[in-house]
């Protein structure tokens, strides 16, 4: 309230109400909704002083001591550049992928695994039987001219008596077995083999001579069982029939639908036995005992020089292969073969290369069973065999569509299975990266015991008694016709073998975590921080270079806007006053404080009432 008349009391008015002055944009900057520093100093100032990284304030109180600016300076890059450097070692060996390997024992019911038995009794088919007596002469005169051996001097002597009408398949007599000596060196024994023009030729050679009659009476004995038709039923269940003398698994008699028979080209007739049934206790008696019969009839002296039982325990729904994994059982024993299984468990990519059921493969099993990586390797195998040879190895499987190699048809097979056989051994052929292991795999630990079956005193009714079930025994030793085999559970404890990555992502992050704190002593906030820091310091160099490209100074701006706003300094005056002529308005417009007829400089306080 100001005095109306000045001397003595008078009436008081309530001066004009002036709007107050729009704020400056120095005012307004803490109101909008993206604030950005003034300079790179202020921005790094302020991060500093805020910061939850230790050491970032040091770089800030210490700016009085450019010495314990400088080092507090250099250490806090140091530590940087070393938490950097351990991050990048940290994820090399992350992006390795390496695994850890964990073993662990349980104990717990388990299937019984199947049994593979074979009698290593190779047998003649009758449709090639004339053939195979000519194959049989064939081999007579080799070894009379490289051993002066002749086969009627010896007990075993190859039906090749009467040959009747020539056979309508003739032996490829140009392959046949020498002695290639060399000067220096030791004898070795090997067959040639040429391409169809006979411009490529080269030696299969071995070091040993009866490893050497055996693969080339093996060579010409596959030529002629290529004759037989596809569909062709082997005689084996007549060869075999005795095979099995008794069987009794888990405390019960084997039944014929426990059996599985087929025949192999090398080891004669096979037997798979599937007793479904879960062990309960380890021991003979819980196990399976089998008496098997050793004696050949149809023998093939230079295709099997082995006399007992082949052997294969295997997964249950896998392919037995026999010539990888199988073992020999000796005549006239009794063995005990003791079972413990291990599992595994593959981790698959990035970690390792494995295949779960097949998944991933691009190579079709020819096998009708569960996915092996040797079935997968003998399929890759048989389908190159095709597609370089144009037909496949008798011993696999056939694709559908083709046909056996025989040198009858395919004149040049065996140069070209040689050559390509010789590349799956030194790992050249694709096979070996497209066929992986099993992530999920089973495999028997083996141990075995063996004794003389029967004895000397119990030979003579052990091997009669056996005689009446079965046909007797026509070997001149008795107990070389006969053995016995016990397969059984040692423990049922079982190992597995898992594989665990050694980085996952929680441990990784665990670790990052542990060398941040290390270096830093900050937690995942403060990486936020940092990375606001980031973020501003780029928005301002993008906004100073903005500027900077339209030529107006960071000053400018702000002083224009300051001039677009009249302060209480540049209020206009009103039209009936000039400058020479005092105004009441005007003054009180100048002066809202001052009461007219205060003193000179008196103050709003001094007059208020």
């Amino acid at each position: 309230m100001v005095q109306a008349t000045g001397g003595g009391l008078g009436t008081w008015k309530y001066p004009q109400a002036q709007p107050p002055p729009p704020p400056s944009p120095e005012d307004r900057r803490g109101e909008r909704l993206l604030e950005l520093h003034a300079s790179f100093r202020e921005l790094f100032t302020f991060f500093c002083t805020n910061a939850t990284i230790h050491g970032a304030i040091r770089l800030v109180c210490s700016s009085g001591n450019r010495l314990k600016t400088a080092s507090w300076g250099l250490l806090f890059v140091g530590a940087l550049g070393a938490l950097y450097w351990q991050f990048g070692l940290l994820f090399e060996q992350y992006w390795s992928y390496p695994v850890i390997t964990t073993v662990s024992v349980h104990s717990e019911r388990k299937l019984f695994p199947s049994v593979t038995l074979c009698d290593m009794n190779p047998h003649r088919p009758s449709p090639v039987h004339r053939h195979l007596q000519a194959l049989d002469e064939f081999a007579q005169e080799t070894l009379y001219a490289l051993y002066t051996f002749n086969f009627s001097e010896s007990q075993d002597v190859p039906g090749a008596a009467d040959l009747g009408p020539e056979p309508a398949f003739q032996l490829d007599r140009r392959i046949h077995l020498q002695r290639l000596s060399r000067p220096g060196g030791q004898n070795k024994v090997g067959f040639r083999l040429c391409n169809s023009t006979g411009g490529d030729c080269f030696y299969r050679v071995y070091s040993s001579g009866v490893t050497a009659a055996r693969e080339w009476y093996r060579f010409h004995y596959i030529n002629i069982l290529a004759l037989l038709p596809p569909t062709h039923e082997d005689s084996h269940r007549s060869h075999g029939s005795h095979f099995v003398y008794s069987c009794r698994y888990d405390g019960r008699h084997c039944e014929a639908p426990h059996f599985q028979t087929f025949h192999h080209p090398t080891y004669g007739s096979c037997y798979t036995f599937n007793g479904a049934w879960a062990a309960q206790h380890p021991g003979i008696t819980h196990g399976i005992s089998l008496v098997l019969r050793t004696e050949q009839q149809d023998h093939l002296p230079l295709l099997s020089t082995e006399n007992g039982i082949k052997v294969m325990i295997h997964s249950r729904d896998h392919t037995p292969f026999l010539e990888h994994r199988g073992f020999s059982i000796r005549p006239g024993t009794e063995t005990t073969i003791g079972i413990r299984e291990d599992e595994v468990h593959r981790l698959g990519s990035p970690y390792g290369h494995c295949s779960d059921g097949g998944e991933g493969v691009d190579v079709p099993l020819l096998y009708n069973a569960s996915y092996t990586m040797q079935a997968c390797l003998v399929s890759c195998f048989q389908q190159l065999m095709v597609e370089t040879c144009s037909c496949g190895y008798y011993l696999y499987p056939l694709p559908v569509g083709t046909e056996y190699c025989s040198y009858t048809r395919h004149p040049a097979w065996g140069h070209c299975f040689y050559r390509l056989y010789r590349d799956l051994e030194t790992h050249r052929l694709p096979c070996a990266s497209r066929c992986p292991r099993p992530c999920r795999e089973s495999s028997y630990k083996l141990s075995a015991g063996t004794s003389r079956w029967p004895s000397s005193k119990s030979a003579d009714w052990t091997l009669a008694v056996l005689g009446k079930r079965g046909r007797p025994h026509t070997s001149a030793s008795p107990r070389s016709s006969v053995a016995k085999m016990n397969i059984l559970y040692q423990e049922l404890n079982y190992r597995t073998v898992d594989e665990t990555p050694v980085y996952s992502v929680p441990r990784l992050l665990s670790a990052m975590g542990s060398l941040w704190s290390l270096w830093f002593g900050s937690s995942v906030l403060s990486v936020l921080e940092l990375l606001e820091l980031l973020l501003d310091a780029a928005a301002l160099a993008l906004l100073l270079g903005c500027r900077r490209l339209r030529g107006t100074g960071g000053a400018q701006p702000g002083a224009a806007r300051r001039a677009s706003y009249p302060g209480p300094e540049a209020t206009q005056l009103p039209s009936d006053c000039r400058p020479d002529v005092e105004c009441p308005g005007a003054r009180l417009a100048s002066s809202p404080a001052t009461l007219p007829g205060a003193p000179a400089g008196a103050s709003a306080e001094e007059s208020r009432l």
